[in-house]
């Protein structure tokens, strides 16, 4: 395992990045309290808070009621998914008037490499990348960074000193600087994990420095331990190429569509846009899964299996056939949201055609598939849904389906 002995990695972390993409977009909205929502309802909780909210104790994941009584002034903004992208795409081409842009790991997180003529001025590069930010995009957006011989190492420094820090972990300073962070400053170790090192006897770094590689790797469960163990201790971390597994959307249900009804029409919708990201994508499912849950996000599911399918009208058949199993089991619908999710994928250049597929019902199949990938081409050249299969009925409050998650930036033709 090598183990560098400069700063390979520069790591960008934009501050409350929804919230100030709002206020880069709005300047009415620059030094105010501002909190982003998903969908327009008071009966929903805040996706990201400024650093004026967060300065008032609002923060990610606060109740719109709670977030009002700790700010009567608060200004309530709901998410433009869209704009945030292209804002993240101009972003980019700022960063990479400096330096290229490694991987991108999030909608508000890149990560860069640095050439061994770039470490030896690591922070002056960094600098630089700050500058090409604030020119070309502006003043309000700004982001914290850290240096790090790692990306892991580069990920922690960035979250030492936000808003708009600038920290370096040199491989020759370690541990030092991270003995006085807590367990739950390090990526990777949530609740679950924290719990779990602390019935080892692990309550801080220093403990957590000091435990073997094999050991971590055992208390994990997983050789996911052993490479936290290497990133912490400045090895540089290879990680396989993830596999594409699944296909899917949520949606919370607006108040009034709380109803088996209500559901059945928005899942329909979010399946047609998981539909056709996978088209996209070059894969076909095996399996259309659906889950209808209620506000303890406890609830109903259900999935059905198939042969490798791509086209709309047959998804869309599945699903139907969901929803009649949810009408015997689930007399008074859900009541919070609805999920769909498209999975055992098989990419479309390894499935095997039939020898005897020349039968009606395969002609009629690769009718429907040619009919599908036309549809999405029409609605991608026109930039709107223009065609689509059965009723499609606009669902109050915001977006449905093309939302940013935190390890998956929409495409263009998704919105």
């Amino acid at each position: 395992m090598r183990k560098p002995s400069g700063l390979e990695r520069l790591y960008v972390d934009f501050d409350s990045f929804f919230a100030s993409a709002e206020q880069h977009l709005q300047p009415r909205l620059r030094g105010r309290p501002v909190g982003v929502i998903p969908i327009a309802s008071e009966h929903t909780g805040l996706i990201a808070a400024s650093r004026e909210a967060k300065a008032l104790g609002i923060k990610r994941g606060t109740f719109v009621r709670d977030a009002r009584r700790l700010c009567p002034a608060l200004i309530l903004v709901t998410a433009r998914h869209e704009l945030y992208v292209n804002l993240h795409r101009a972003i980019i081409a700022a960063i990479e008037t400096v330096l290229p842009v490694k991987a991108v790991c999030s909608i508000d997180e890149m990560v860069c490499a640095l050439l061994p003529s770039e470490q030896t001025e690591a922070v002056t590069v960094a600098q630089r990348v700050k500058a090409a930010i604030t020119s070309e995009i502006g003043p309000t957006l700004t982001c914290s960074m850290g240096l790090g011989p790692n990306e892991l190492l580069a990920k922690i420094a960035a979250e030492m000193e936000k808003p708009d820090g600038l920290v370096a972990l040199h491989p020759d300073s370690l541990p030092g600087p991270l003995l006085s962070l807590s367990l739950s400053d390090v990526p990777g170790i949530a609740k679950g994990n924290a719990a779990r090192l602390a019935r080892a006897g692990i309550a801080d770094m220093a403990a957590l420095w000091r435990i073997q590689p094999k050991e971590l790797r055992r208390l994990w469960g997983s050789v996911e331990g052993e490479r936290l163990w290497m990133g912490l201790h400045g090895y540089a971390v290879e990680r396989p190429e993830t596999q594409r597994r699944m296909f899917g959307h949520g949606r919370v249900l607006p108040a009034d569509w709380r109803h088996l009804g209500g559901a059945y029409a928005c899942a329909r919708m979010l399946l047609a846009k998981a539909a056709s990201r996978m088209r996209r994508a070059g894969f076909s499912a095996r399996a259309l899964a659906l889950w209808l849950t209620d506000r303890q996000s406890a609830g109903w599911y259900a999935e059905e299996r198939f042969q490798p399918t791509w086209d709309d009208p047959s998804l869309l058949a599945s699903l139907a056939g969901l929803f009649r199993h949810a009408e015997r089991e689930l007399p008074r619908g859900p009541s919070r949201s609805v999920h769909v999710t498209l999975h055992d994928l098989v990419p479309l250049k390894d499935i095997e055609e039939d020898l005897f597929g020349d039968t009606p019902e395969a002609q009629v199949r690769r009718r429907l598939e040619s009919l599908s990938v036309l549809v999405d081409r029409l609605n991608t050249h026109h930039g709107r849904r223009l065609l689509h299969w059965g009723p499609w009925t606009h669902i109050p409050g915001g977006y449905a389906g093309a939302k940013i998650a935190f390890n998956r930036i929409p495409d263009a033709e998704d919105f």
